[in-house]
């Protein structure tokens, strides 16, 4: 089996503290994320206006970038790329590495042309190939984000929500379908190729994530997964 894939999200509200408080622990966090070897990091504050966005997410880019360059980073571990919820604009302006696209949102070809023409405009920290994914709810969702060239989808939510308790998790079947169709076998590890990678959301913990992978993710996301325990050990228990 392949290394799992890691996708931080962040919300600062689940930190203690007045806003000045929690926007330096969710940073101090990015970059603990960073040097823990996260493959993604989803800036997702979306109670913030666009203006109040940018500003922390021009430091969460500072963040990433000192996580990425920490000497204390695995060697193996590819660089952590840094992803906005949602605001092409946003991320585009404060040099992202991409977009996480909520369903509904615009299609990934539109969020590409729209980036491709902001770059060349020469907007500033503006990346010529954005890396784009989506957020899926249904098998037929992830197909649909695939076939409008989404790099990757978040099917969510898998399991039951703790803190939503009325909020029923679609369960690994529904999962193993969208990674890898209706011929995945129920019961046996899925080692099919399946094409977009699929991460798993809603839920996820320590102790289910790899019964995500055995369902065909090729990884798993998550908030609470990073930010409630020590970020490097849930990395580290996850790589394990």
């Amino acid at each position: 089996m392949s290394a799992m894939l890691l996708y931080y999200i962040t919300d600062r509200l689940r930190f203690a503290g007045n806003e000045s408080a929690r926007r330096e622990r969710l940073l101090v966090t990015i970059a603990a994320a960073a040097q823990a070897g996260v493959d993604y990091v989803q800036l997702r504050e979306r109670d913030l206006n666009a203006r109040d966005l940018a500003s922390l997410a021009g430091e969460a880019v500072q963040a990433v970038q000192e996580g990425n360059h920490c000497s204390c980073r695995p060697a193996e571990a590819p660089r952590t790329r840094f992803m906005i919820n949602s605001r092409t604009d946003v991320a585009l302006a404060v040099g992202a590495d991409g977009v996480h696209l909520p369903s509904g949102d615009l299609a990934p070809r539109e969020v590409r042309a729209l980036w491709s023409k902001s770059a060349q405009a020469s907007l500033p920290g503006g990346k010529l190939h954005p890396i784009v994914a989506s957020s899926c709810h249904t098998a037929a969702e992830v197909r649909l984000a695939e076939a409008n060239g989404a790099d990757f989808a978040v099917f969510a939510p898998v399991f039951e929500k703790s803190t939503f308790p009325a909020r029923k998790g679609a369960g690994l079947a529904a999962l193993r379908e969208a990674c890898c169709g209706l011929l995945a076998v129920p019961g046996t590890e899925c080692i099919c190729p399946c094409g977009m990678p699929v991460l798993a959301l809603g839920g996820v913990t320590l102790e289910n994530a790899r019964t995500c992978l055995e369902a065909g993710a090729a990884g798993v996301a998550g908030i609470r997964l990073f930010q409630d325990p020590d970020v490097r050990e849930a990395v580290a228990r996850l790589r394990g």
